[in-house]
């Protein structure tokens, strides 16, 4: 059990901060984002003999954060503070802030599943399939809540149309 113990110590210790990254992409707030990782790794930690034998525990510990962030949205967490996104960016170094900032703002206004399809396509530069396996969805619907979370972004967040083009 030892070599569990420490395998799995090393796990925490090497994708905290990944996992942290995406925690904070689904929730849009630093304090859900800790607690959505701290919750996903506690649930792993007494499996963490099997997953590790099956090969992919990284995979298992995304989807249950993404499961639990569904979780908290069907109880109908109170929302998380929003703020305005400025309308004109000035072309200096703090524009890649205010890219980032729209973005996160952007992706608060979708559903948790969109979000997450996003996410997992889009930042973490993932396949289809392989979306589609982490989320326990099918790959048609992965395409689906992608063309759609696409769509929904550029209706509710057009800003974010102007902030690609300053990117090119």
């Amino acid at each position: 059990m030892v070599g569990a113990e420490q395998s799995f110590e090393e796990f925490v210790r090497a994708r905290t901060a990944a996992l942290s990254r995406v925690a904070y992409l689904l929730t849009g707030d630093h304090h859900l984002a800790e607690d959505l990782v701290q919750q996903a790794l506690l649930r792993v930690a007494g499996r963490w003999p099997t997953l590790v034998a099956r090969g992919d525990p990284d995979a298992y510990v995304r989807r249950v954060m993404y499961n639990q962030r569904i979780s908290w949205w069907r109880r109908r967490e109170p929302p998380t503070v929003r703020h305005e996104v400025p309308q004109e960016a000035a072309p200096d170094p703090g524009d890649a802030v205010v890219a980032a900032v729209a973005v996160r703002q952007a992706l608060a206004r979708l559903g948790p599943r969109q979000r997450a399809v996003l996410i997992l396509r889009y930042f973490e530069d993932l396949t289809e399939a392989r979306t589609a396996e982490i989320l326990g969805i099918s790959v048609g619907t992965v395409k689906s809540q992608a063309r759609d979370g696409l769509a929904r972004l550029r209706a509710l967040a057009p800003e974010l149309s102007t902030l690609a083009e300053v990117d090119r």
